[in-house]
């Protein structure tokens, strides 16, 4: 990729009842809340008028919908590979629920036992890299905390349990691009769109 030719948005979608509440919510289809929605919709404010050639979102409905209501919903494709980390059995608990259970786990070295491991993760996000870095120009990602945390780990290069380091608010919008011969983060979190959300 040359730089300044392209840069990646990752989109966190915006809240739902499962993220209020601390929930893992991988495959499990929650839709946004009345709130979520509202961040959503002042995603388009972030974004504007912004031109992308290329739009993903994953095919669960907070994502979606966020792409959606940010104003990108024609333009996007989905993309199985953007769906949130599958946590197995871990599914719909919160931390300190897997902590009674299992007190050393952590998902960045784990995973979800019956479900993804974190190299799991890594393949699917390397493949949704190598879609972006095939576009010409902007490209835009709504997706998963997780899965755009372990992206932005592989965007790097580094293993996928850098991104416990890398925390995103729903409905947050953080840039990805290159400088040089080096991939970077160029903004990270951003939620200044959501005013006093």
């Amino acid at each position: 990729m040359t730089a300044g030719m392209q840069s990646l948005w990752l989109v966190r979608h915006g809240e739902t009842a499962w993220t209020r509440t601390g929930q893992h919510t991988g495959r499990t289809d929650v839709p946004l809340t009345p709130f979520g929605e509202q961040q959503a919709s002042a995603i388009r404010t972030k974004l504007g008028a912004r031109q992308f050639s290329l739009v993903l979102t994953s095919p669960l409905t907070r994502a979606l919908e966020t792409c959606r209501l940010a104003g990108f919903g024609e333009l996007a494709a989905v993309d199985a590979d953007l769906q949130e980390w599958d946590y197995g059995e871990l599914e719909g608990k919160t931390n300190a629920e897997i902590r009674g259970l299992y007190p050393d786990w952590s998902v960045w070295t784990r995973g979800g036992p019956g479900g993804e491991s974190p190299e799991d993760v890594a393949r699917r996000a390397d493949r949704a890299i190598a879609r972006v870095l095939a576009a010409d120009g902007d490209v835009a990602l709504f997706a998963h905390g997780h899965l755009l945390r372990v992206l932005a780990a592989r965007w790097l290069g580094h293993a996928p349990s850098a991104g416990a380091g890398l925390f995103m608010d729903t409905a947050s919008v953080s840039v990805l691009a290159s400088h040089r011969e080096d991939r970077i983060i160029r903004h990270w979190n951003e939620i200044c769109h959501l005013g006093g959300h």
